[in-house]
C-alpha cells in the first residue's frame, strides 16, 4: 500500500502564478500538469508547469490539512517557503525527465 502524500507548488514561467496541490504520486501528478492532462484546469489556464516546492509525508490527512492551510497563506509567505528550499525557483522535476 502506498503511504506517500505530497504537498506541492507549481508555478508558471515568470513565477507570478502559484498552484498548491496534494497528491499521493508526485511524479505522475507533475507529469499531468506539464502535459495539460486536465483541460480547463487552473494549471492549464495559467501555464503552471514548473514544480518549485514539495513536502513529503506518510499521512494523507495531514497533507490535505497542510494544503488547506498553505492555500490561505499570503503570497509573501508562500514565496519565503519556496525560497527557503529553492531560492532560484528552478523546476525540481527537470531531473526526472518529464
Amino acid at each position: 500500500m502506498n503511504n506517500n502524500a505530497y504537498i506541492y507548488f507549481m508555478a508558471n514561467k515568470s513565477n507570478d502564478v502559484l498552484y498548491v496541490g496534494v497528491t499521493s504520486n508526485l511524479e505522475r501528478r507533475v507529469w499531468e500538469h506539464k502535459n495539460k492532462a486536465y483541460k480547463d484546469s487552473f494549471t492549464e489556464k495559467y501555464n503552471c508547469n514548473k514544480l518549485v516546492y514539495f513536502e513529503h509525508t506518510t499521512d494523507i490527512k495531514a497533507a490535505i490539512e497542510r494544503e488547506k492551510r498553505l492555500k490561505n497563506w499570503k503570497r509573501e509567505w508562500k514565496n519565503e517557503l519556496i525560497e527557503s528550499q529553492n531560492p532560484n525557483w528552478i523546476d525540481l522535476s527537470l531531473e526526472w525527465g518529464l
